[in-house]
């Protein structure tokens, strides 16, 4: 695996940022949403998507227990306990208690983290006490070093 640089992580996902908040979308300067933000960080620095999205509803999570984002997750990152989170790191939230993961971002610096949000465009803003209580897990892109 080649090594991947956190700064050039964190500079890609920021390019994103302005991009008009699209569901489903993952176009930077056109539409994202906050997977299609990671989708496009991922191409941007690694290459082709590791697998075909298949559709999803706006609100799929509040209509379903399975932890759809947290296993893909999963599957093509590299998990991380949450406080080892450092700048490039992907991390996922929980809107509230019993729902499953359904939002992501992408941590910028210790107090801020970029992020695609319905009714919004991709920004970078502060990690509040707020999204400290709802992250549920953190993830490394492969091969992220520095």
């Amino acid at each position: 695996m080649t090594e991947l640089s956190r700064a050039v992580l964190v500079a890609e996902a920021r390019r994103w940022i302005g991009t008009p908040y699209a569901h489903q979308a993952s176009l930077i300067h056109v539409g994202c949403d906050c997977l299609g933000l990671v989708r496009g960080v991922w191409r941007g620095v690694i290459g082709a998507e590791p697998e075909a999205m298949t559709p999803y509803a706006p609100a799929w999570s509040l209509s379903s227990s399975r932890e759809t984002l947290l296993d893909a997750a999963r599957r093509h990152l590299v998990e991380i306990a949450s406080r080892y989170a450092r700048e490039g790191d992907v991390l996922l939230f929980r809107w509230r208690d019993g729902l499953p993961a359904a939002h992501a971002a992408i941590l910028a610096a210790s107090q801020s983290f970029i992020h695609a949000h319905d009714g919004a465009a991709v920004a970078e803003v502060h990690f509040s006490q707020w999204w400290r209580r709802h992250l549920v897990a953190a993830f490394s892109f492969p091969g992220a070093t520095g």
